[in-house]
C-alpha cells in the first residue's frame, strides 16, 4: 500500500524545498515554537507558481490552547476568506471547556468553518490530542465533515508513543483519514507504516531548532 507524506512548512522556502525533495503535500503555517499559526498570505502567493502539489494552509490565531475567544473565532473566519482564493484546504481545530471541566471538540465552531471552506477540505490538526476523550472525539471530527484527523494518537508527545491508541474505523463510519504526526522521521516511518493501516504521515521535515526545511538533506523520510 502506498505510503503519502504530509510536510509542516513555516515559510515559504521550507516548502520549496520540500516540494522538491519528494512531498505529497504541504501544511503552511508560521512560528514553529508554538507548534504553527497561521502564515502569511505572502508566502503562499509565492510558493503557489512553482509547486505542483496541494498546500493546506493552517488557521491558528495564536499558539497555546485551542479554545478560542469570539474575536479570535471572528478572525479565523476572515483568515479563511482571505487564504480561500489560492490554498488547497485549511488545517485548524476548535474545542470547549465544559462546565464540568471536560474539553471537546467544538462542534458548531468546527462546523462553521468546514462549511466556509467548502468545496475545499479540512484537516483536524492535533488539538484533537489534547481532549478529554480522545477516541469519542475523532468520531465527533468525522461527523463535522473534516477529511483527515492529525493526530499522535491522545498523547501530548510523538505519536510512536501512541500509535495503539490511533482510531481504526469499521465499514460505515465514515471515510475520515486517521493522520499519525508528531516527531515523524524516517526510522519512526518504517515502524508506523509496519504497526498502522495509515496511507497519510506528517512531519516537519526538520532536525533541529529552526525553521527552513531539511528534508532536501534526508529524502529517505519519506515512506
Amino acid at each position: 500500500m502506498k505510503k503519502y507524506l504530509e510536510i509542516a512548512c513555516f515559510n515559504a522556502p521550507s516548502a520549496l524545498i520540500a516540494a522538491d525533495a519528494g512531498a505529497d503535500r504541504i501544511e503552511l503555517c508560521a512560528n514553529r515554537s508554538v507548534g504553527g499559526t497561521t502564515p502569511l498570505l505572502s508566502d503562499l502567493a509565492a510558493i503557489k507558481p512553482q509547486i505542483k502539489i496541494p498546500v493546506m494552509v493552517m488557521i491558528r490565531p495564536r499558539g497555546g490552547d485551542f479554545i478560542y475567544s469570539s474575536e479570535e473565532f471572528v478572525q479565523m473566519k476572515e483568515d479563511m476568506k482571505r487564504f480561500r482564493g489560492l490554498a488547497d484546504g485549511f488545517v485548524f481545530g476548535i474545542l470547549k471547556q465544559e462546565e464540568g471541566g471536560e474539553v471537546v471538540v467544538d462542534g458548531e465552531r468546527n462546523e462553521e468553518l468546514v462549511d466556509l471552506a467548502r468545496p475545499l477540505p479540512c484537516t483536524f490538526h492535533r488539538a484533537v490530542d489534547g481532549t478529554s476523550d480522545y477516541q469519542a472525539a475523532v468520531r465527533e471530527v468525522a461527523r463535522y465533515g473534516f477529511r483527515t484527523v492529525l493526530t499522535s494518537g491522545g498523547i501530548q508527545g510523538d505519536v510512536v508513543g501512541g500509535y495503539g491508541n490511533l482510531p481504526v474505523f469499521g465499514e460505515g463510519e465514515g471515510e475520515l483519514v486517521i493522520m499519525p504526526g508528531g516527531g515523524v522521521r524516517r526510522e519512526t516511518l518504517e515502524v508506523l507504516g509496519r504497526e498502522t493501516r495509515c496511507r497519510w504521515f506528517h512531519s516537519s521535515g526538520i532536525v533541529g531548532e529552526g525553521e527552513v526545511s531539511t528534508i532536501g538533506k534526508n529524502k529517505g523520510i519519506q515512506a
